[in-house]
């Protein structure tokens, strides 16, 4: 079993892609993700791969696999992730200049955080911002 107070994420969103190296691609080098692993098949089907923002990950794969995740995954929409970050106004500028798709700009929030938020070529919806749950009182 994990042990949670190892410092590593207890939580890690699990996204599975048509074309999986591309999205890699396009989170390392639009969303300045940092890649951690990437697993192939002898195919090059992306197996497993883990990418990292600040203290978490996010585990991705291709479409199409078998196998039980896959299979209850299969149909699954779009999704939605949040991520920690400490610039947004630079993060934003970098994605808009790999040519990502923003769906709102840099934006001050009533709660005190500053967001912005874009898709991916999936569909799937990246919002970043400074807004970190858990550590209001």
């Amino acid at each position: 079993m994990a042990d949670a107070t190892t410092g590593g994420p207890t939580i890690c969103p699990t996204i599975l892609y048509d074309d999986a190296k591309a999205a890699i691609k396009t989170l390392t080098q639009g969303l300045g993700f940092t890649r951690e692993a990437v697993y192939e098949g002898e195919d090059g089907t992306v197996m497993h791969a883990e990418l990292s923002c600040g203290n978490g990950r996010v585990m991705l794969g291709s479409k199409g696999r078998e196998g039980v995740f896959a299979k209850a995954m299969r149909g699954a929409g779009p999704a939605g992730v949040y991520v920690v970050v400490d610039e947004v106004d630079a993060h934003h500028a970098r994605a808009v200049e790999y040519g990502v798709e923003i769906l709102m700009p840099p934006t001050d929030q009533d709660y005190g955080s500053r967001d912005y938020m874009a898709r991916d070529a999936e569909g799937n919806v990246w919002s970043f911002g400074t807004y970190a749950p858990g550590s209001a009182g």
